[in-house]
């Protein structure tokens, strides 16, 4: 190899445990829903867009909770301790009726404000909850190697969800591009 030429070495990627994926993802949406928060009803176009990348990662995230991690949570912990299985089961339910209520108010309204301002606060006891009370209990239970794997799968499970919603916009884009020139065609006919 010549002098001076450098070599590409990767570095495996650094296996993330779940429970830090997880607070991650609560980060995030409470970042997302503190913005939506400072929001007025003079921004529209911005928390449409603010509702609709809460809702994205809210679906991404409580799609992995519940299909990878709970089940291993609720399988390794002592039985007194499931109840926190069921209690965040039952606060997604909250958060899955609280969404569509938002989507269907005007964001321009009073109402919207009071319903985004549930949901950020149901997120944040939820978050609060996990993370004081479960996260330890899991962390104890699980155990280190275990979370490491639990937090390869929750990843590529993400991952999955996110190509695709990609997928989607692109159809939807696609479908949308070929109306507009369905249009763009017909009045160069009629002219």
């Amino acid at each position: 190899m010549p002098s001076g030429s450098k070599t590409s070495r990767r570095r495996p990627a650094r296996a993330v445990n779940a429970i830090s994926l997880l607070v991650q993802d609560h980060r995030k949406v409470k970042r997302l829903l503190s913005s939506l928060d400072r929001t007025t009803e003079r921004a529209g176009s911005r928390r449409e867009a603010l509702l609709k990348e809460v809702e994205t990662e809210i679906k991404m995230h409580t799609q992995i909770e519940e299909e990878i991690f709970y089940p291993a949570y609720k399988a390794a912990v002592r039985k007194p301790d499931g109840h926190l299985y069921f209690e965040a089961l039952e606060e997604h339910h909250l958060v899955d009726i609280v969404l569509p209520e938002i989507k269907s108010t005007t964001v321009e309204s009073e109402e919207f404000s009071a319903k985004a301002k549930v949901l950020k606060d149901l997120i944040d006891h939820h978050a609060e909850e996990e993370e004081s009370q479960m996260f330890p209990k899991a962390r104890r239970a699980i155990g280190d190697e275990k979370l490491r794997e639990l937090g390869r799968q929750m990843q590529e499970r993400k991952m999955q969800l996110q190509a695709g919603l990609l997928t989607r916009a692109v159809r939807t884009a696609g479908a949308a591009f070929e109306t507009v020139m369905d249009q763009v065609t017909k009045k160069k006919r009629a002219a």
